[in-house]
């Protein structure tokens, strides 16, 4: 039984062999706190990506058309912080802009989403080439689960990552490409107080194993350990 589980761990390590992190954010810094100081207007950003191979020049935003957005990073999924904004109007989106230049595999982004229970629920993920004048759709539409209360399936934390919240979409046409604007784009607005958070943006060149396949590859280290 031992040896049927690490062999299957194996497989997943050999499919995930060919991937490459091309850009990746994962929101290291806290964001302003205190009277006066928290981020609020239309727009914050985390600024370039702090992994992967090309992360000069790219960048990790939230527009609003509300100038009373305010801009938070309460835990993420699995991590100590995340990207979150509230005032949430149709059309509010994040955005990722990233180099895919030298990178011919095809291109695959994972991300981390979740909302409060007022906050937006329905997104698309639409893309531009071109400096954003022209936008084709990657995603016509995608549900953001609600993070705790309400039958939700668990509450984001610091220390305890749920696969159940990460998307994974493979976008044709934007490899070797020297920048690429994503946008994770509301479909419906949101309460004044209800807020949309992002984590754990992550852009891929090739073969990306599924969180499934992430867990197995723990499964076999701790059964690697219990062998010896």
């Amino acid at each position: 039984m031992k040896s049927g589980i690490v062999s299957v761990a194996v497989l997943a390590i050999a499919s995930s062999a060919s991937a490459t992190l091309v850009c990746g954010w994962t929101i290291t810094t806290a964001f302003p706190t205190g009277a006066g100081n928290v981020p609020t207007g239309v727009t914050y950003g985390v600024g370039a990506g702090d992994q992967g191979a090309l992360t000069a020049g790219s960048s990790l935003d939230s527009v609003h058309a509300l100038a009373a957005a305010t801009y938070t990073s309460p835990a993420g999924n699995g991590s100590q912080y995340s990207f979150s904004s509230n005032n949430w109007s149709s059309g509010d989106y994040y955005q990722a802009k990233f180099s895919t230049l030298g990178f011919t595999d095809a291109i695959t982004l994972t991300w981390d989403q979740a909302r409060s229970s007022t906050g937006p629920a329905a997104f698309e993920v639409v893309f531009s080439t071109d400096g954003g004048t022209n936008w084709n759709t990657a995603l016509a539409s995608y549900t953001v689960l609600q993070s705790g209360g309400g039958g939700a399936p668990g509450t984001w934390s610091s220390t305890t990552y749920n696969a159940l919240y990460t998307n994974t979409l493979a976008i044709a046409g934007i490899e070797n490409t020297a920048e690429v604007l994503v946008r994770f784009r509301s479909t419906v607005g949101g309460g004044a107080t209800g807020s949309n958070r992002i984590d754990n943006v992550m852009v891929y060149s090739g073969a990306v194993p599924t969180p499934g396949a992430l867990a197995l590859l723990g499964i076999a280290g701790l059964v690697g350990r219990r062998r010896r």
